[in-house]
């Protein structure tokens, strides 16, 4: 049964109004004189036939179902569809019925008809959209003024955003585009002034209140350019968010604009990854996420989310953050299949009940301790959630057949120096070792990257604070660089590494270029209107025990080889014993439990400095055909 919105009553109404005056319309126009009696006749006795059945087309055709004001050019020709449709079946029907026996219509009232018609139902809404969006003068008087840099798609969806919403107080005076062709010409009314290049004597000559970068898709030093042009014109500016926060956002694009933040201007150019043809190993199936609640978990859910999956997993043992990333996943973005498990991953029993009741088809792991000071003051919990939590979840997905296992590790696994970076090199050589034996059908990857924006714990809300409290920034070391991944990003690739992942392998995610963390400290003061040195003290404090000063993605004994992805390396290199690794894990779980925090660090560091090795294997990826086989690779 087709139901009309009790909204959109009034256009049928109107429409029915719109139909017979063009009815009218077309008799009166085809006789110069009006129309003699018998077309009268015609005209009085098949006006309710067309009105009736012109309008019923409409309901069919969902003319009803869209906002006057919203009407685009998809919706112009559906209406040329819709109003073509129901003009022929009204003269058809005006055939069939012949209200006046020796009198038919005339086809010049027919054609009169269809044109005034389309002319009457298309102009009423393009007027209503008109009248809607039209910008008045009070707006202007009392908006701000602002420039939008980026006359591309999201560019003209903003300006008709700020013109049609005088409660963003914000009025569009200029655009700039690098693409010198548009110069001088209008979007929505507002001219394109010139390229960044022109920038500082635009902002002298037309300064605005306010600068807004419109285009997602721009490079870091891009922004960085403009960022420091109007910075040195005394001008605020703001930017849209990244593609993927954009692609993700669930409200309008005017409400997405923010300050502008470090991670718009690292310079990384933002990695894309085609999520809907790579995942199709999580589509229809179980997927569980350890770590749910923390900053990568929470956006594997997500991503994983939006990619079908029968029914997402959530475990944290975290309350407050595991209710939030389910409230989210099923009150905002409208996944009802996610389910949240309040449980710690070191607890065998706990994790062998939930892969009991679920029976997951692939897992992320993405729990592990990763704050390196509190890790080196309490080297106990850092070997159990990391090391022993990861052998606790990676049997449970042995045991009840889950088809593949990600593991989220960390460049700090690699020549590890801290007790944090070594429990994650443990949990790589986990995966590595179970990955290699022939009598397991669970495919184990795992994929290592560096810092990521924004997430807990990272250097940048640390500086976010200092910076807040009027300083002093505190940095370990002039020379200290890192590198950086937005946290979509790095969930993306995530995901990625798992498609494509074969036997134990371990993935390193390209990273662009290290950051020195000086620099980062210089940039996100800056960004905060202020000045290093002058308003805001930069102090150098020295490095933490066992803190490298560059980090590595991978060892002196691995090589990064290609992968199907081009930024996603594979990292080729020798794997530990399956047996030893099974008896010093067992042991260095036995001293865990009771306590022995020293012999604990001692054989730690034992195992790191000589492992036993085998010899390095050749890469085997999945294909399209066994991704969700479960069976051996060849």
């Amino acid at each position: 049964m087709i139901r009309i919105n009790r909204h959109r009553i009034w256009q049928l109404f109107a429409d029915a109004g719109l139909i017979a005056l063009a009815w009218w319309l077309a008799f009166e126009l085809r006789f110069d004189k009006g129309p003699p009696v018998y077309y009268d006749t015609l005209f009085r006795r098949a006006i309710l036939v067309v009105v009736g059945i012109k309008l019923a087309v409409f309901v069919v055709s969902g003319f009803y179902d869209r906002w006057w004001r919203y009407v685009s050019t998809r919706d112009m020709w559906r209406i040329v569809y819709g109003v073509a449709l129901a003009s022929i079946l009204a003269y058809v029907a005006v055939y069939l019925i012949s209200p006046v026996p020796t009198v038919k219509l005339p086809r010049g009232i027919a054609a009169l008809d269809l044109l005034l018609t389309l002319a009457l139902i298309a102009g009423s809404r393009l007027l209503a959209r008109t009248l809607m969006e039209r910008p008045t003068r009070a707006l202007i008087a009392r908006g701000k003024e602002v420039l939008v840099i980026g006359a591309g798609d999201a560019g003209q969806l903003v300006i008709r955003e700020l013109q049609r919403n005088p409660q963003l107080g914000s009025t569009p005076i200029g655009l700039i585009d690098d693409y010198r062709r548009k110069k001088n010409l209008r979007v929505h009314g507002v001219r394109v002034l010139g390229t960044t290049f022109d920038l500082p004597h635009i902002l002298r000559d037309n300064k605005p209140d306010e600068v807004l970068i419109a285009i997602p898709s721009a490079a870091g030093e891009v922004r960085q350019r403009i960022v420091n042009m109007t910075r040195e014109g005394n001008v605020p500016v703001k930017t849209l968010p990244g593609l993927y926060d954009l692609i993700s956002g669930e409200s309008e694009l005017a409400t997405q604009i923010r300050p502008v933040q470090v991670e718009d201007v690292l310079g990384r150019e933002p990695v894309e990854v085609d999520l809907e043809a790579s995942a199709s190993y999580v589509r229809d199936q179980t997927v569980l996420v350890t770590g749910a609640g923390g900053s990568i978990g929470s956006e594997l859910c997500r991503q994983i989310a939006r990619l079908g999956p029968q029914r997402l997993v959530l475990v944290d043992q975290g309350e407050t953050a595991l209710f939030e990333i389910e409230r989210e996943l099923v009150d905002e973005r409208g996944f009802a299949a996610a389910v949240p498990v309040l449980g710690d991953c070191k607890s065998r029993t706990k994790m062998r009940q939930v892969f009991e009741r679920y029976k997951p088809a692939v897992v992320f792991h993405a729990a592990a301790y990763k704050h390196v000071p509190l890790m080196e003051a309490n080297p106990l919990e850092s070997v159990r959630n990391n090391a022993v939590a990861t052998r606790v979840v990676a049997e449970a997905a042995i045991d009840f057949g889950a088809r593949r296992f990600v593991l989220v590790s960390t460049d700090k696994a690699v020549n590890p120096k801290t007790v944090m970076g070594q429990s994650k090199a443990l949990c790589e050589w986990i995966v590595e070792a179970y990955g290699a034996r022939e009598d397991i059908t669970t495919r184990f990857v795992a994929v290592r990257f560096g810092n990521v924006l924004g997430s807990s714990g990272s250097v940048i809300p640390i500086f976010r604070r200092q910076i807040a409290k009027g300083g002093p920034v505190t940095v370990t070391h002039p020379e200290m660089t890192r590198y950086f991944m937005t946290i979509p990003e790095a969930a993306s690739l995530v995901i990625q590494a798992g498609a494509i992942g074969g036997r134990g392998d371990v993935f390193v995610l390209d990273m662009g270029e290290p950051v020195r963390i000086i620099d980062l400290a210089m940039q996100m003061i800056r960004l905060s209107g202020k000045e290093p040195e002058r308003d805001i003290d930069v102090q150098v404090v020295g490095a933490r025990p066992g803190e490298k000063l560059h980090e590595e993605l991978w060892g002196p004994g691995e090589t990064a080889v290609a992968t199907p992805h081009p930024k996603i390396m594979r990292v080729s290199g020798p794997i530990v014993d399956t047996v030893w690794l099974q008896e010093a894990l067992a042991e260095l779980e036995r001293l865990v439990r009771e306590g022995d925090t020293l012999e604990v660090v001692t054989r730690l560091s034992g195992m790191m400095r000589s492992p036993r090795l085998l010899e390095a294997r050749p890469a085997v990826y999945a294909d399209e055909e066994d991704t969700l086989s479960g069976q051996k690779l060849s």
